[in-house]
């Protein structure tokens, strides 16, 4: 089939509707329609009203309010016949056989021939979804099942019939992909898939396992969380978030799925209390409360658990727990523990994994199908063959044995061997056929993982690394704590700038962290500040202006790739980038205030240089400045790269890659494709800065909101500072101010700010407790 151009979405419920935002984030028309409301003159109010609460839903569907309006609506009865101008249909409505086929039949009656249809279905089988269907229908059917909220959950699970035109599931999956930014993971017509099978047996055993063992929840979610590198959540904390009444419906269409020989239906049973939660309105996060709550009575907010054994609530624990804090980092030391925890563990590790271990090929081909579907369905930090590797598969094998358990043909036949490899530079895994095989990424897909496996690094400190990625590019890589910002960056950059200038062409800036960096590292500022070596702060903020003003005039391309949080001097680097190629879920910001504090590293100016060339924003003295002013002073960080190019953090120019697998590829294409021609910018002249009567109204707007209670009296304080450099100091209307005169504004405020008891007074609190200080 063609490139697809416009999608339809059939049902306008919490998941339909994301997907279709989702769609439209990708910059794609969507058609959304939904039923006819029983009462009301308006015959679309039901997908209207879908997206004017998403609008308003945090966190948002929407990546920026401009993708709402790609985002048509109507109504199946009235409008059913405008999917013909649609390349893909998806049925995202409820998981009922014959009201999906019933609408099956309908929307086949109108379609073109060749449009795609998918259902979002996670447990009817394709195989019944397509029964008496017609034969060109069946050939253009396929399930790609989302994980909610869609934006942010990166798997795709996409299944095919014996029916399916390759051609069209191959369409689908690549405009996933590439458009919609989804990991697209191939899976069997089998029940639950892969994501879902394996995940609610790892919850059920979860449950019923804590209540027999007599564990707390906390207990529990602390077993089931850190040391396996899934989310703090644990077990508990999931069924809160998901919905606890969503438990039984999930655990009871598996059920009837699943032959009588699965695992599952041992562990799967009746829990009174679970029952009793439900019944009495107590489902999780989005009721009553659930296994937790944060209980607000008498104006008070009090985080509370529900205790297992009585069903009430009590006071919830922050207490380490002893067997996990002596096991540390050791996942064997855990699971061989005699505690109650560590049977727990065990109990429902050993299982889990051994369950993974049965589903190759049953629900999926290889490991890395079921790896990749735990990481992005789950959140889980490594799949579940990769927590095998961390543990030694044979030993797993040998205590399942041990204790009567039945042991996987795959693990059994994995032996003293690993199921992941590096053989030669490439990454490989163990295939059911018993030998190895190259991982093989998709086209398009560049990681710096594989390229750390087959090489050393051009350049190295302690806190980055730079890699030859290939075809004259180097990538500058962040490996400090949380990518925070430090001299040894700085001193690195300046040598990476003179090794490209010499021998290669261009140079990206990215990591695969979670975040690109969360600014620099105040702890070195707030020990200069403690011993008063002012001199030594000075040095450290004029090296970093240094070194990105370099990076900026720099004679080859500088593309920066974030992922991520960019905050502060993070945001500094890419507003001193030639070019930005941001993956979607960029949240950028200049986010100094916080620490008591304004951009040291020039982004003052770049952020002013921005604005004023916005057509968007009146011309004068006085937009400019204040728009930088309100965006600084609030810490406004973009909840999206699309965000971030309407607040001027990226330029109309910048590229967005939805999917995060190939945002280094977009990058390294972007830098190479700049190569030819390229020359610096000149140094810029900042003309009409409002000066001293500028910087007295923003003085005076913040007195305001300290007045109100909205500003701290710190607050007052850093704004005036940040007044000042905005509106080009001393300087007059008619003056010209230089990009350096710009600099030692900044750096002189900086210093100025740095030696008051209020800002440092933010950065020891911040340090400490990693929020910011409303003082």
């Amino acid at each position: 089939m063609a490139g697809i151009k416009k999608v339809a979405v059939i049902g306008a419920g919490v998941m339909g509707a994301g997907i279709a935002a989702q769609i439209a984030n990708a910059g794609v028309p969507v058609l959304l329609l939904d039923i006819v409301p029983k009462q009301g003159d308006n015959r679309n109010a039901i997908a209207e009203g879908a997206v004017q609460k998403m609008l308003k839903t945090e966190p948002a569907p929407f990546m920026s309010k401009a993708a709402a309006k790609l985002v048509e609506t109507g109504n199946i009865e009235d409008d059913l016949g405008r999917i013909a101008e649609c390349d893909w249909v998806v049925e995202v409505v409820i998981e009922r056989l014959d009201i999906k086929q019933d609408l099956y039949r309908r929307i086949d009656a109108v379609r073109r021939p060749g449009t795609a249809i998918s259902s979002n279905t996670s447990t009817i089988p394709l195989a019944r979804l397509i029964e008496g269907q017609s034969e060109a229908f069946a050939r253009d059917f396929l399930i790609t099942h989302f994980f909610n909220p869609p934006r942010y959950m990166r798997l795709l699970e996409l299944v095919t019939g014996l029916r399916t035109d390759p051609a069209i599931a191959d369409a689908v999956a690549r405009f996933v992909d590439v458009v919609m930014g989804k990991s697209v993971v191939r899976c069997k017509d089998s029940p639950g898939f892969i994501a879902n099978r394996l995940g609610i047996f790892w919850m059920q055993h979860g449950l019923v396992d804590a209540l027999d063992l007599g564990l707390t929840v906390e207990e529990a979610d602390a077993a089931m969380g850190k040391p396996f590198g899934i989310p703090r959540t644990g077990v508990f904390g999931l069924m809160d978030l998901v919905g606890i009444d969503l438990g039984p419906h999930v655990n009871a269409s598996l059920a009837g799925l699943l032959p009588a020989s699965d695992p599952f239906h041992a562990v799967n049973r009746d829990v009174p209390l679970v029952n009793r939660l439900i019944a009495e309105g107590f489902t999780g996060r989005k009721g009553k409360g659930g296994f937790y709550r944060l209980n607000r009575e008498g104006g008070k907010r009090r985080k509370e658990a529900l205790d297992l054994a009585t069903g009430a609530y009590r006071p919830q624990s922050e207490a380490a727990i002893p067997e996990i804090e002596a096991a540390g980092k050791n996942l064997r030391a855990l699971l061989s523990s005699d505690g109650k925890v560590g049977r727990y563990a065990w109990a429902v590790m050993g299982n889990t994994l051994a369950y993974a271990a049965s589903l190759v090929p049953e629900a999926a081909n290889d490991i890395v199908s079921i790896d990749e579907a735990m990481r992005l369905g789950y959140n889980w930090q490594w799949g579940p063959f990769e927590l095998l590797d961390k543990l030694g598969p044979k030993w797993v094998a040998d205590r399942l044995a041990a204790e009567g358990l039945p042991v996987p043909d795959l693990l059994r036949r994995v032996g003293e061997g690993s199921f992941y490899r590096v053989q030669d530079g490439k990454l490989q895994y163990f295939t059911v056929a018993g030998d190895y095989a190259d991982v093989v990424r998709p086209e398009g897909v560049l990681l710096l993982a594989d390229i750390k496996r087959a090489a050393k690094p051009v350049l190295k400190n302690g806190s980055a690394a730079v890699w030859d990625i290939g075809d004259g590019v180097l990538c500058f890589e962040f490996t400090s704590k949380s990518n925070s910002l430090d001299e040894q960056i700085h001193d690195l950059l300046g040598k990476t700038i003179k090794l490209v200038r010499e021998q290669y062409k261009a140079l990206v800036i990215y990591n695969e962290g979670k975040n690109f960096s969360v600014g620099a590292n105040i702890g070195m500022m707030l020990f200069a500040a403690n011993i008063a070596a002012w001199p030594e702060i000075d040095r450290l903020i004029a090296n970093g202006q240094n070194t990105l003003k370099a990076l900026k005039y720099a004679p080859f391309p500088v593309v920066g790739a974030p992922s991520g949080m960019a905050l502060g001097g993070g945001c500094e680097v890419l507003l001193h980038s030639a070019a930005v190629q941001a993956h979607a879920e960029s949240y950028v910001g200049l986010v100094e205030v916080g620490v008591g504090l304004i951009p040291g590293w020039g982004g003052c100016g770049e952020l002013l240089l921005r604005l004023q060339a916005n057509p968007a924003l009146p011309k004068g003295p006085i937009p400019a400045p204040a728009r930088a002013f309100e965006i600084i002073s609030q810490a406004t960080v973009s909840k999206s790269a699309a965000e971030a190019r309407e607040l001027g953090f990226l330029r109309p120019s910048d590229g967005i890659t939805m999917n995060r697998d190939r945002l280094l590829a977009d990058a390294k294409a972007r830098a190479l494709g700049m190569v030819e021609g390229y020359a610096p910018p000149a140094k810029p002249e900042f003309t009409g800065l409002p000066g001293k009567s500028g910087a007295v109204a923003m003085e005076m707007a913040v007195d305001g909101f300290r007045r109100q209670g909205i500003a701290t009296p710190h607050d007052a304080v850093v704004a005036a500072e940040l007044a000042h450099v905005l509106t080009g100091g001393e300087a007059d209307l008619v003056d010209v101010v230089t990009e350096q005169q710009m600099l030692d504004l900044e750096r002189e405020a900086f210093l100025r700010l740095v030696k008051t008891g209020g800002t440092l007074a933010r950065v020891e609190h911040m340090l400490e407790t990693g929020k910011p200080l409303r003082n």
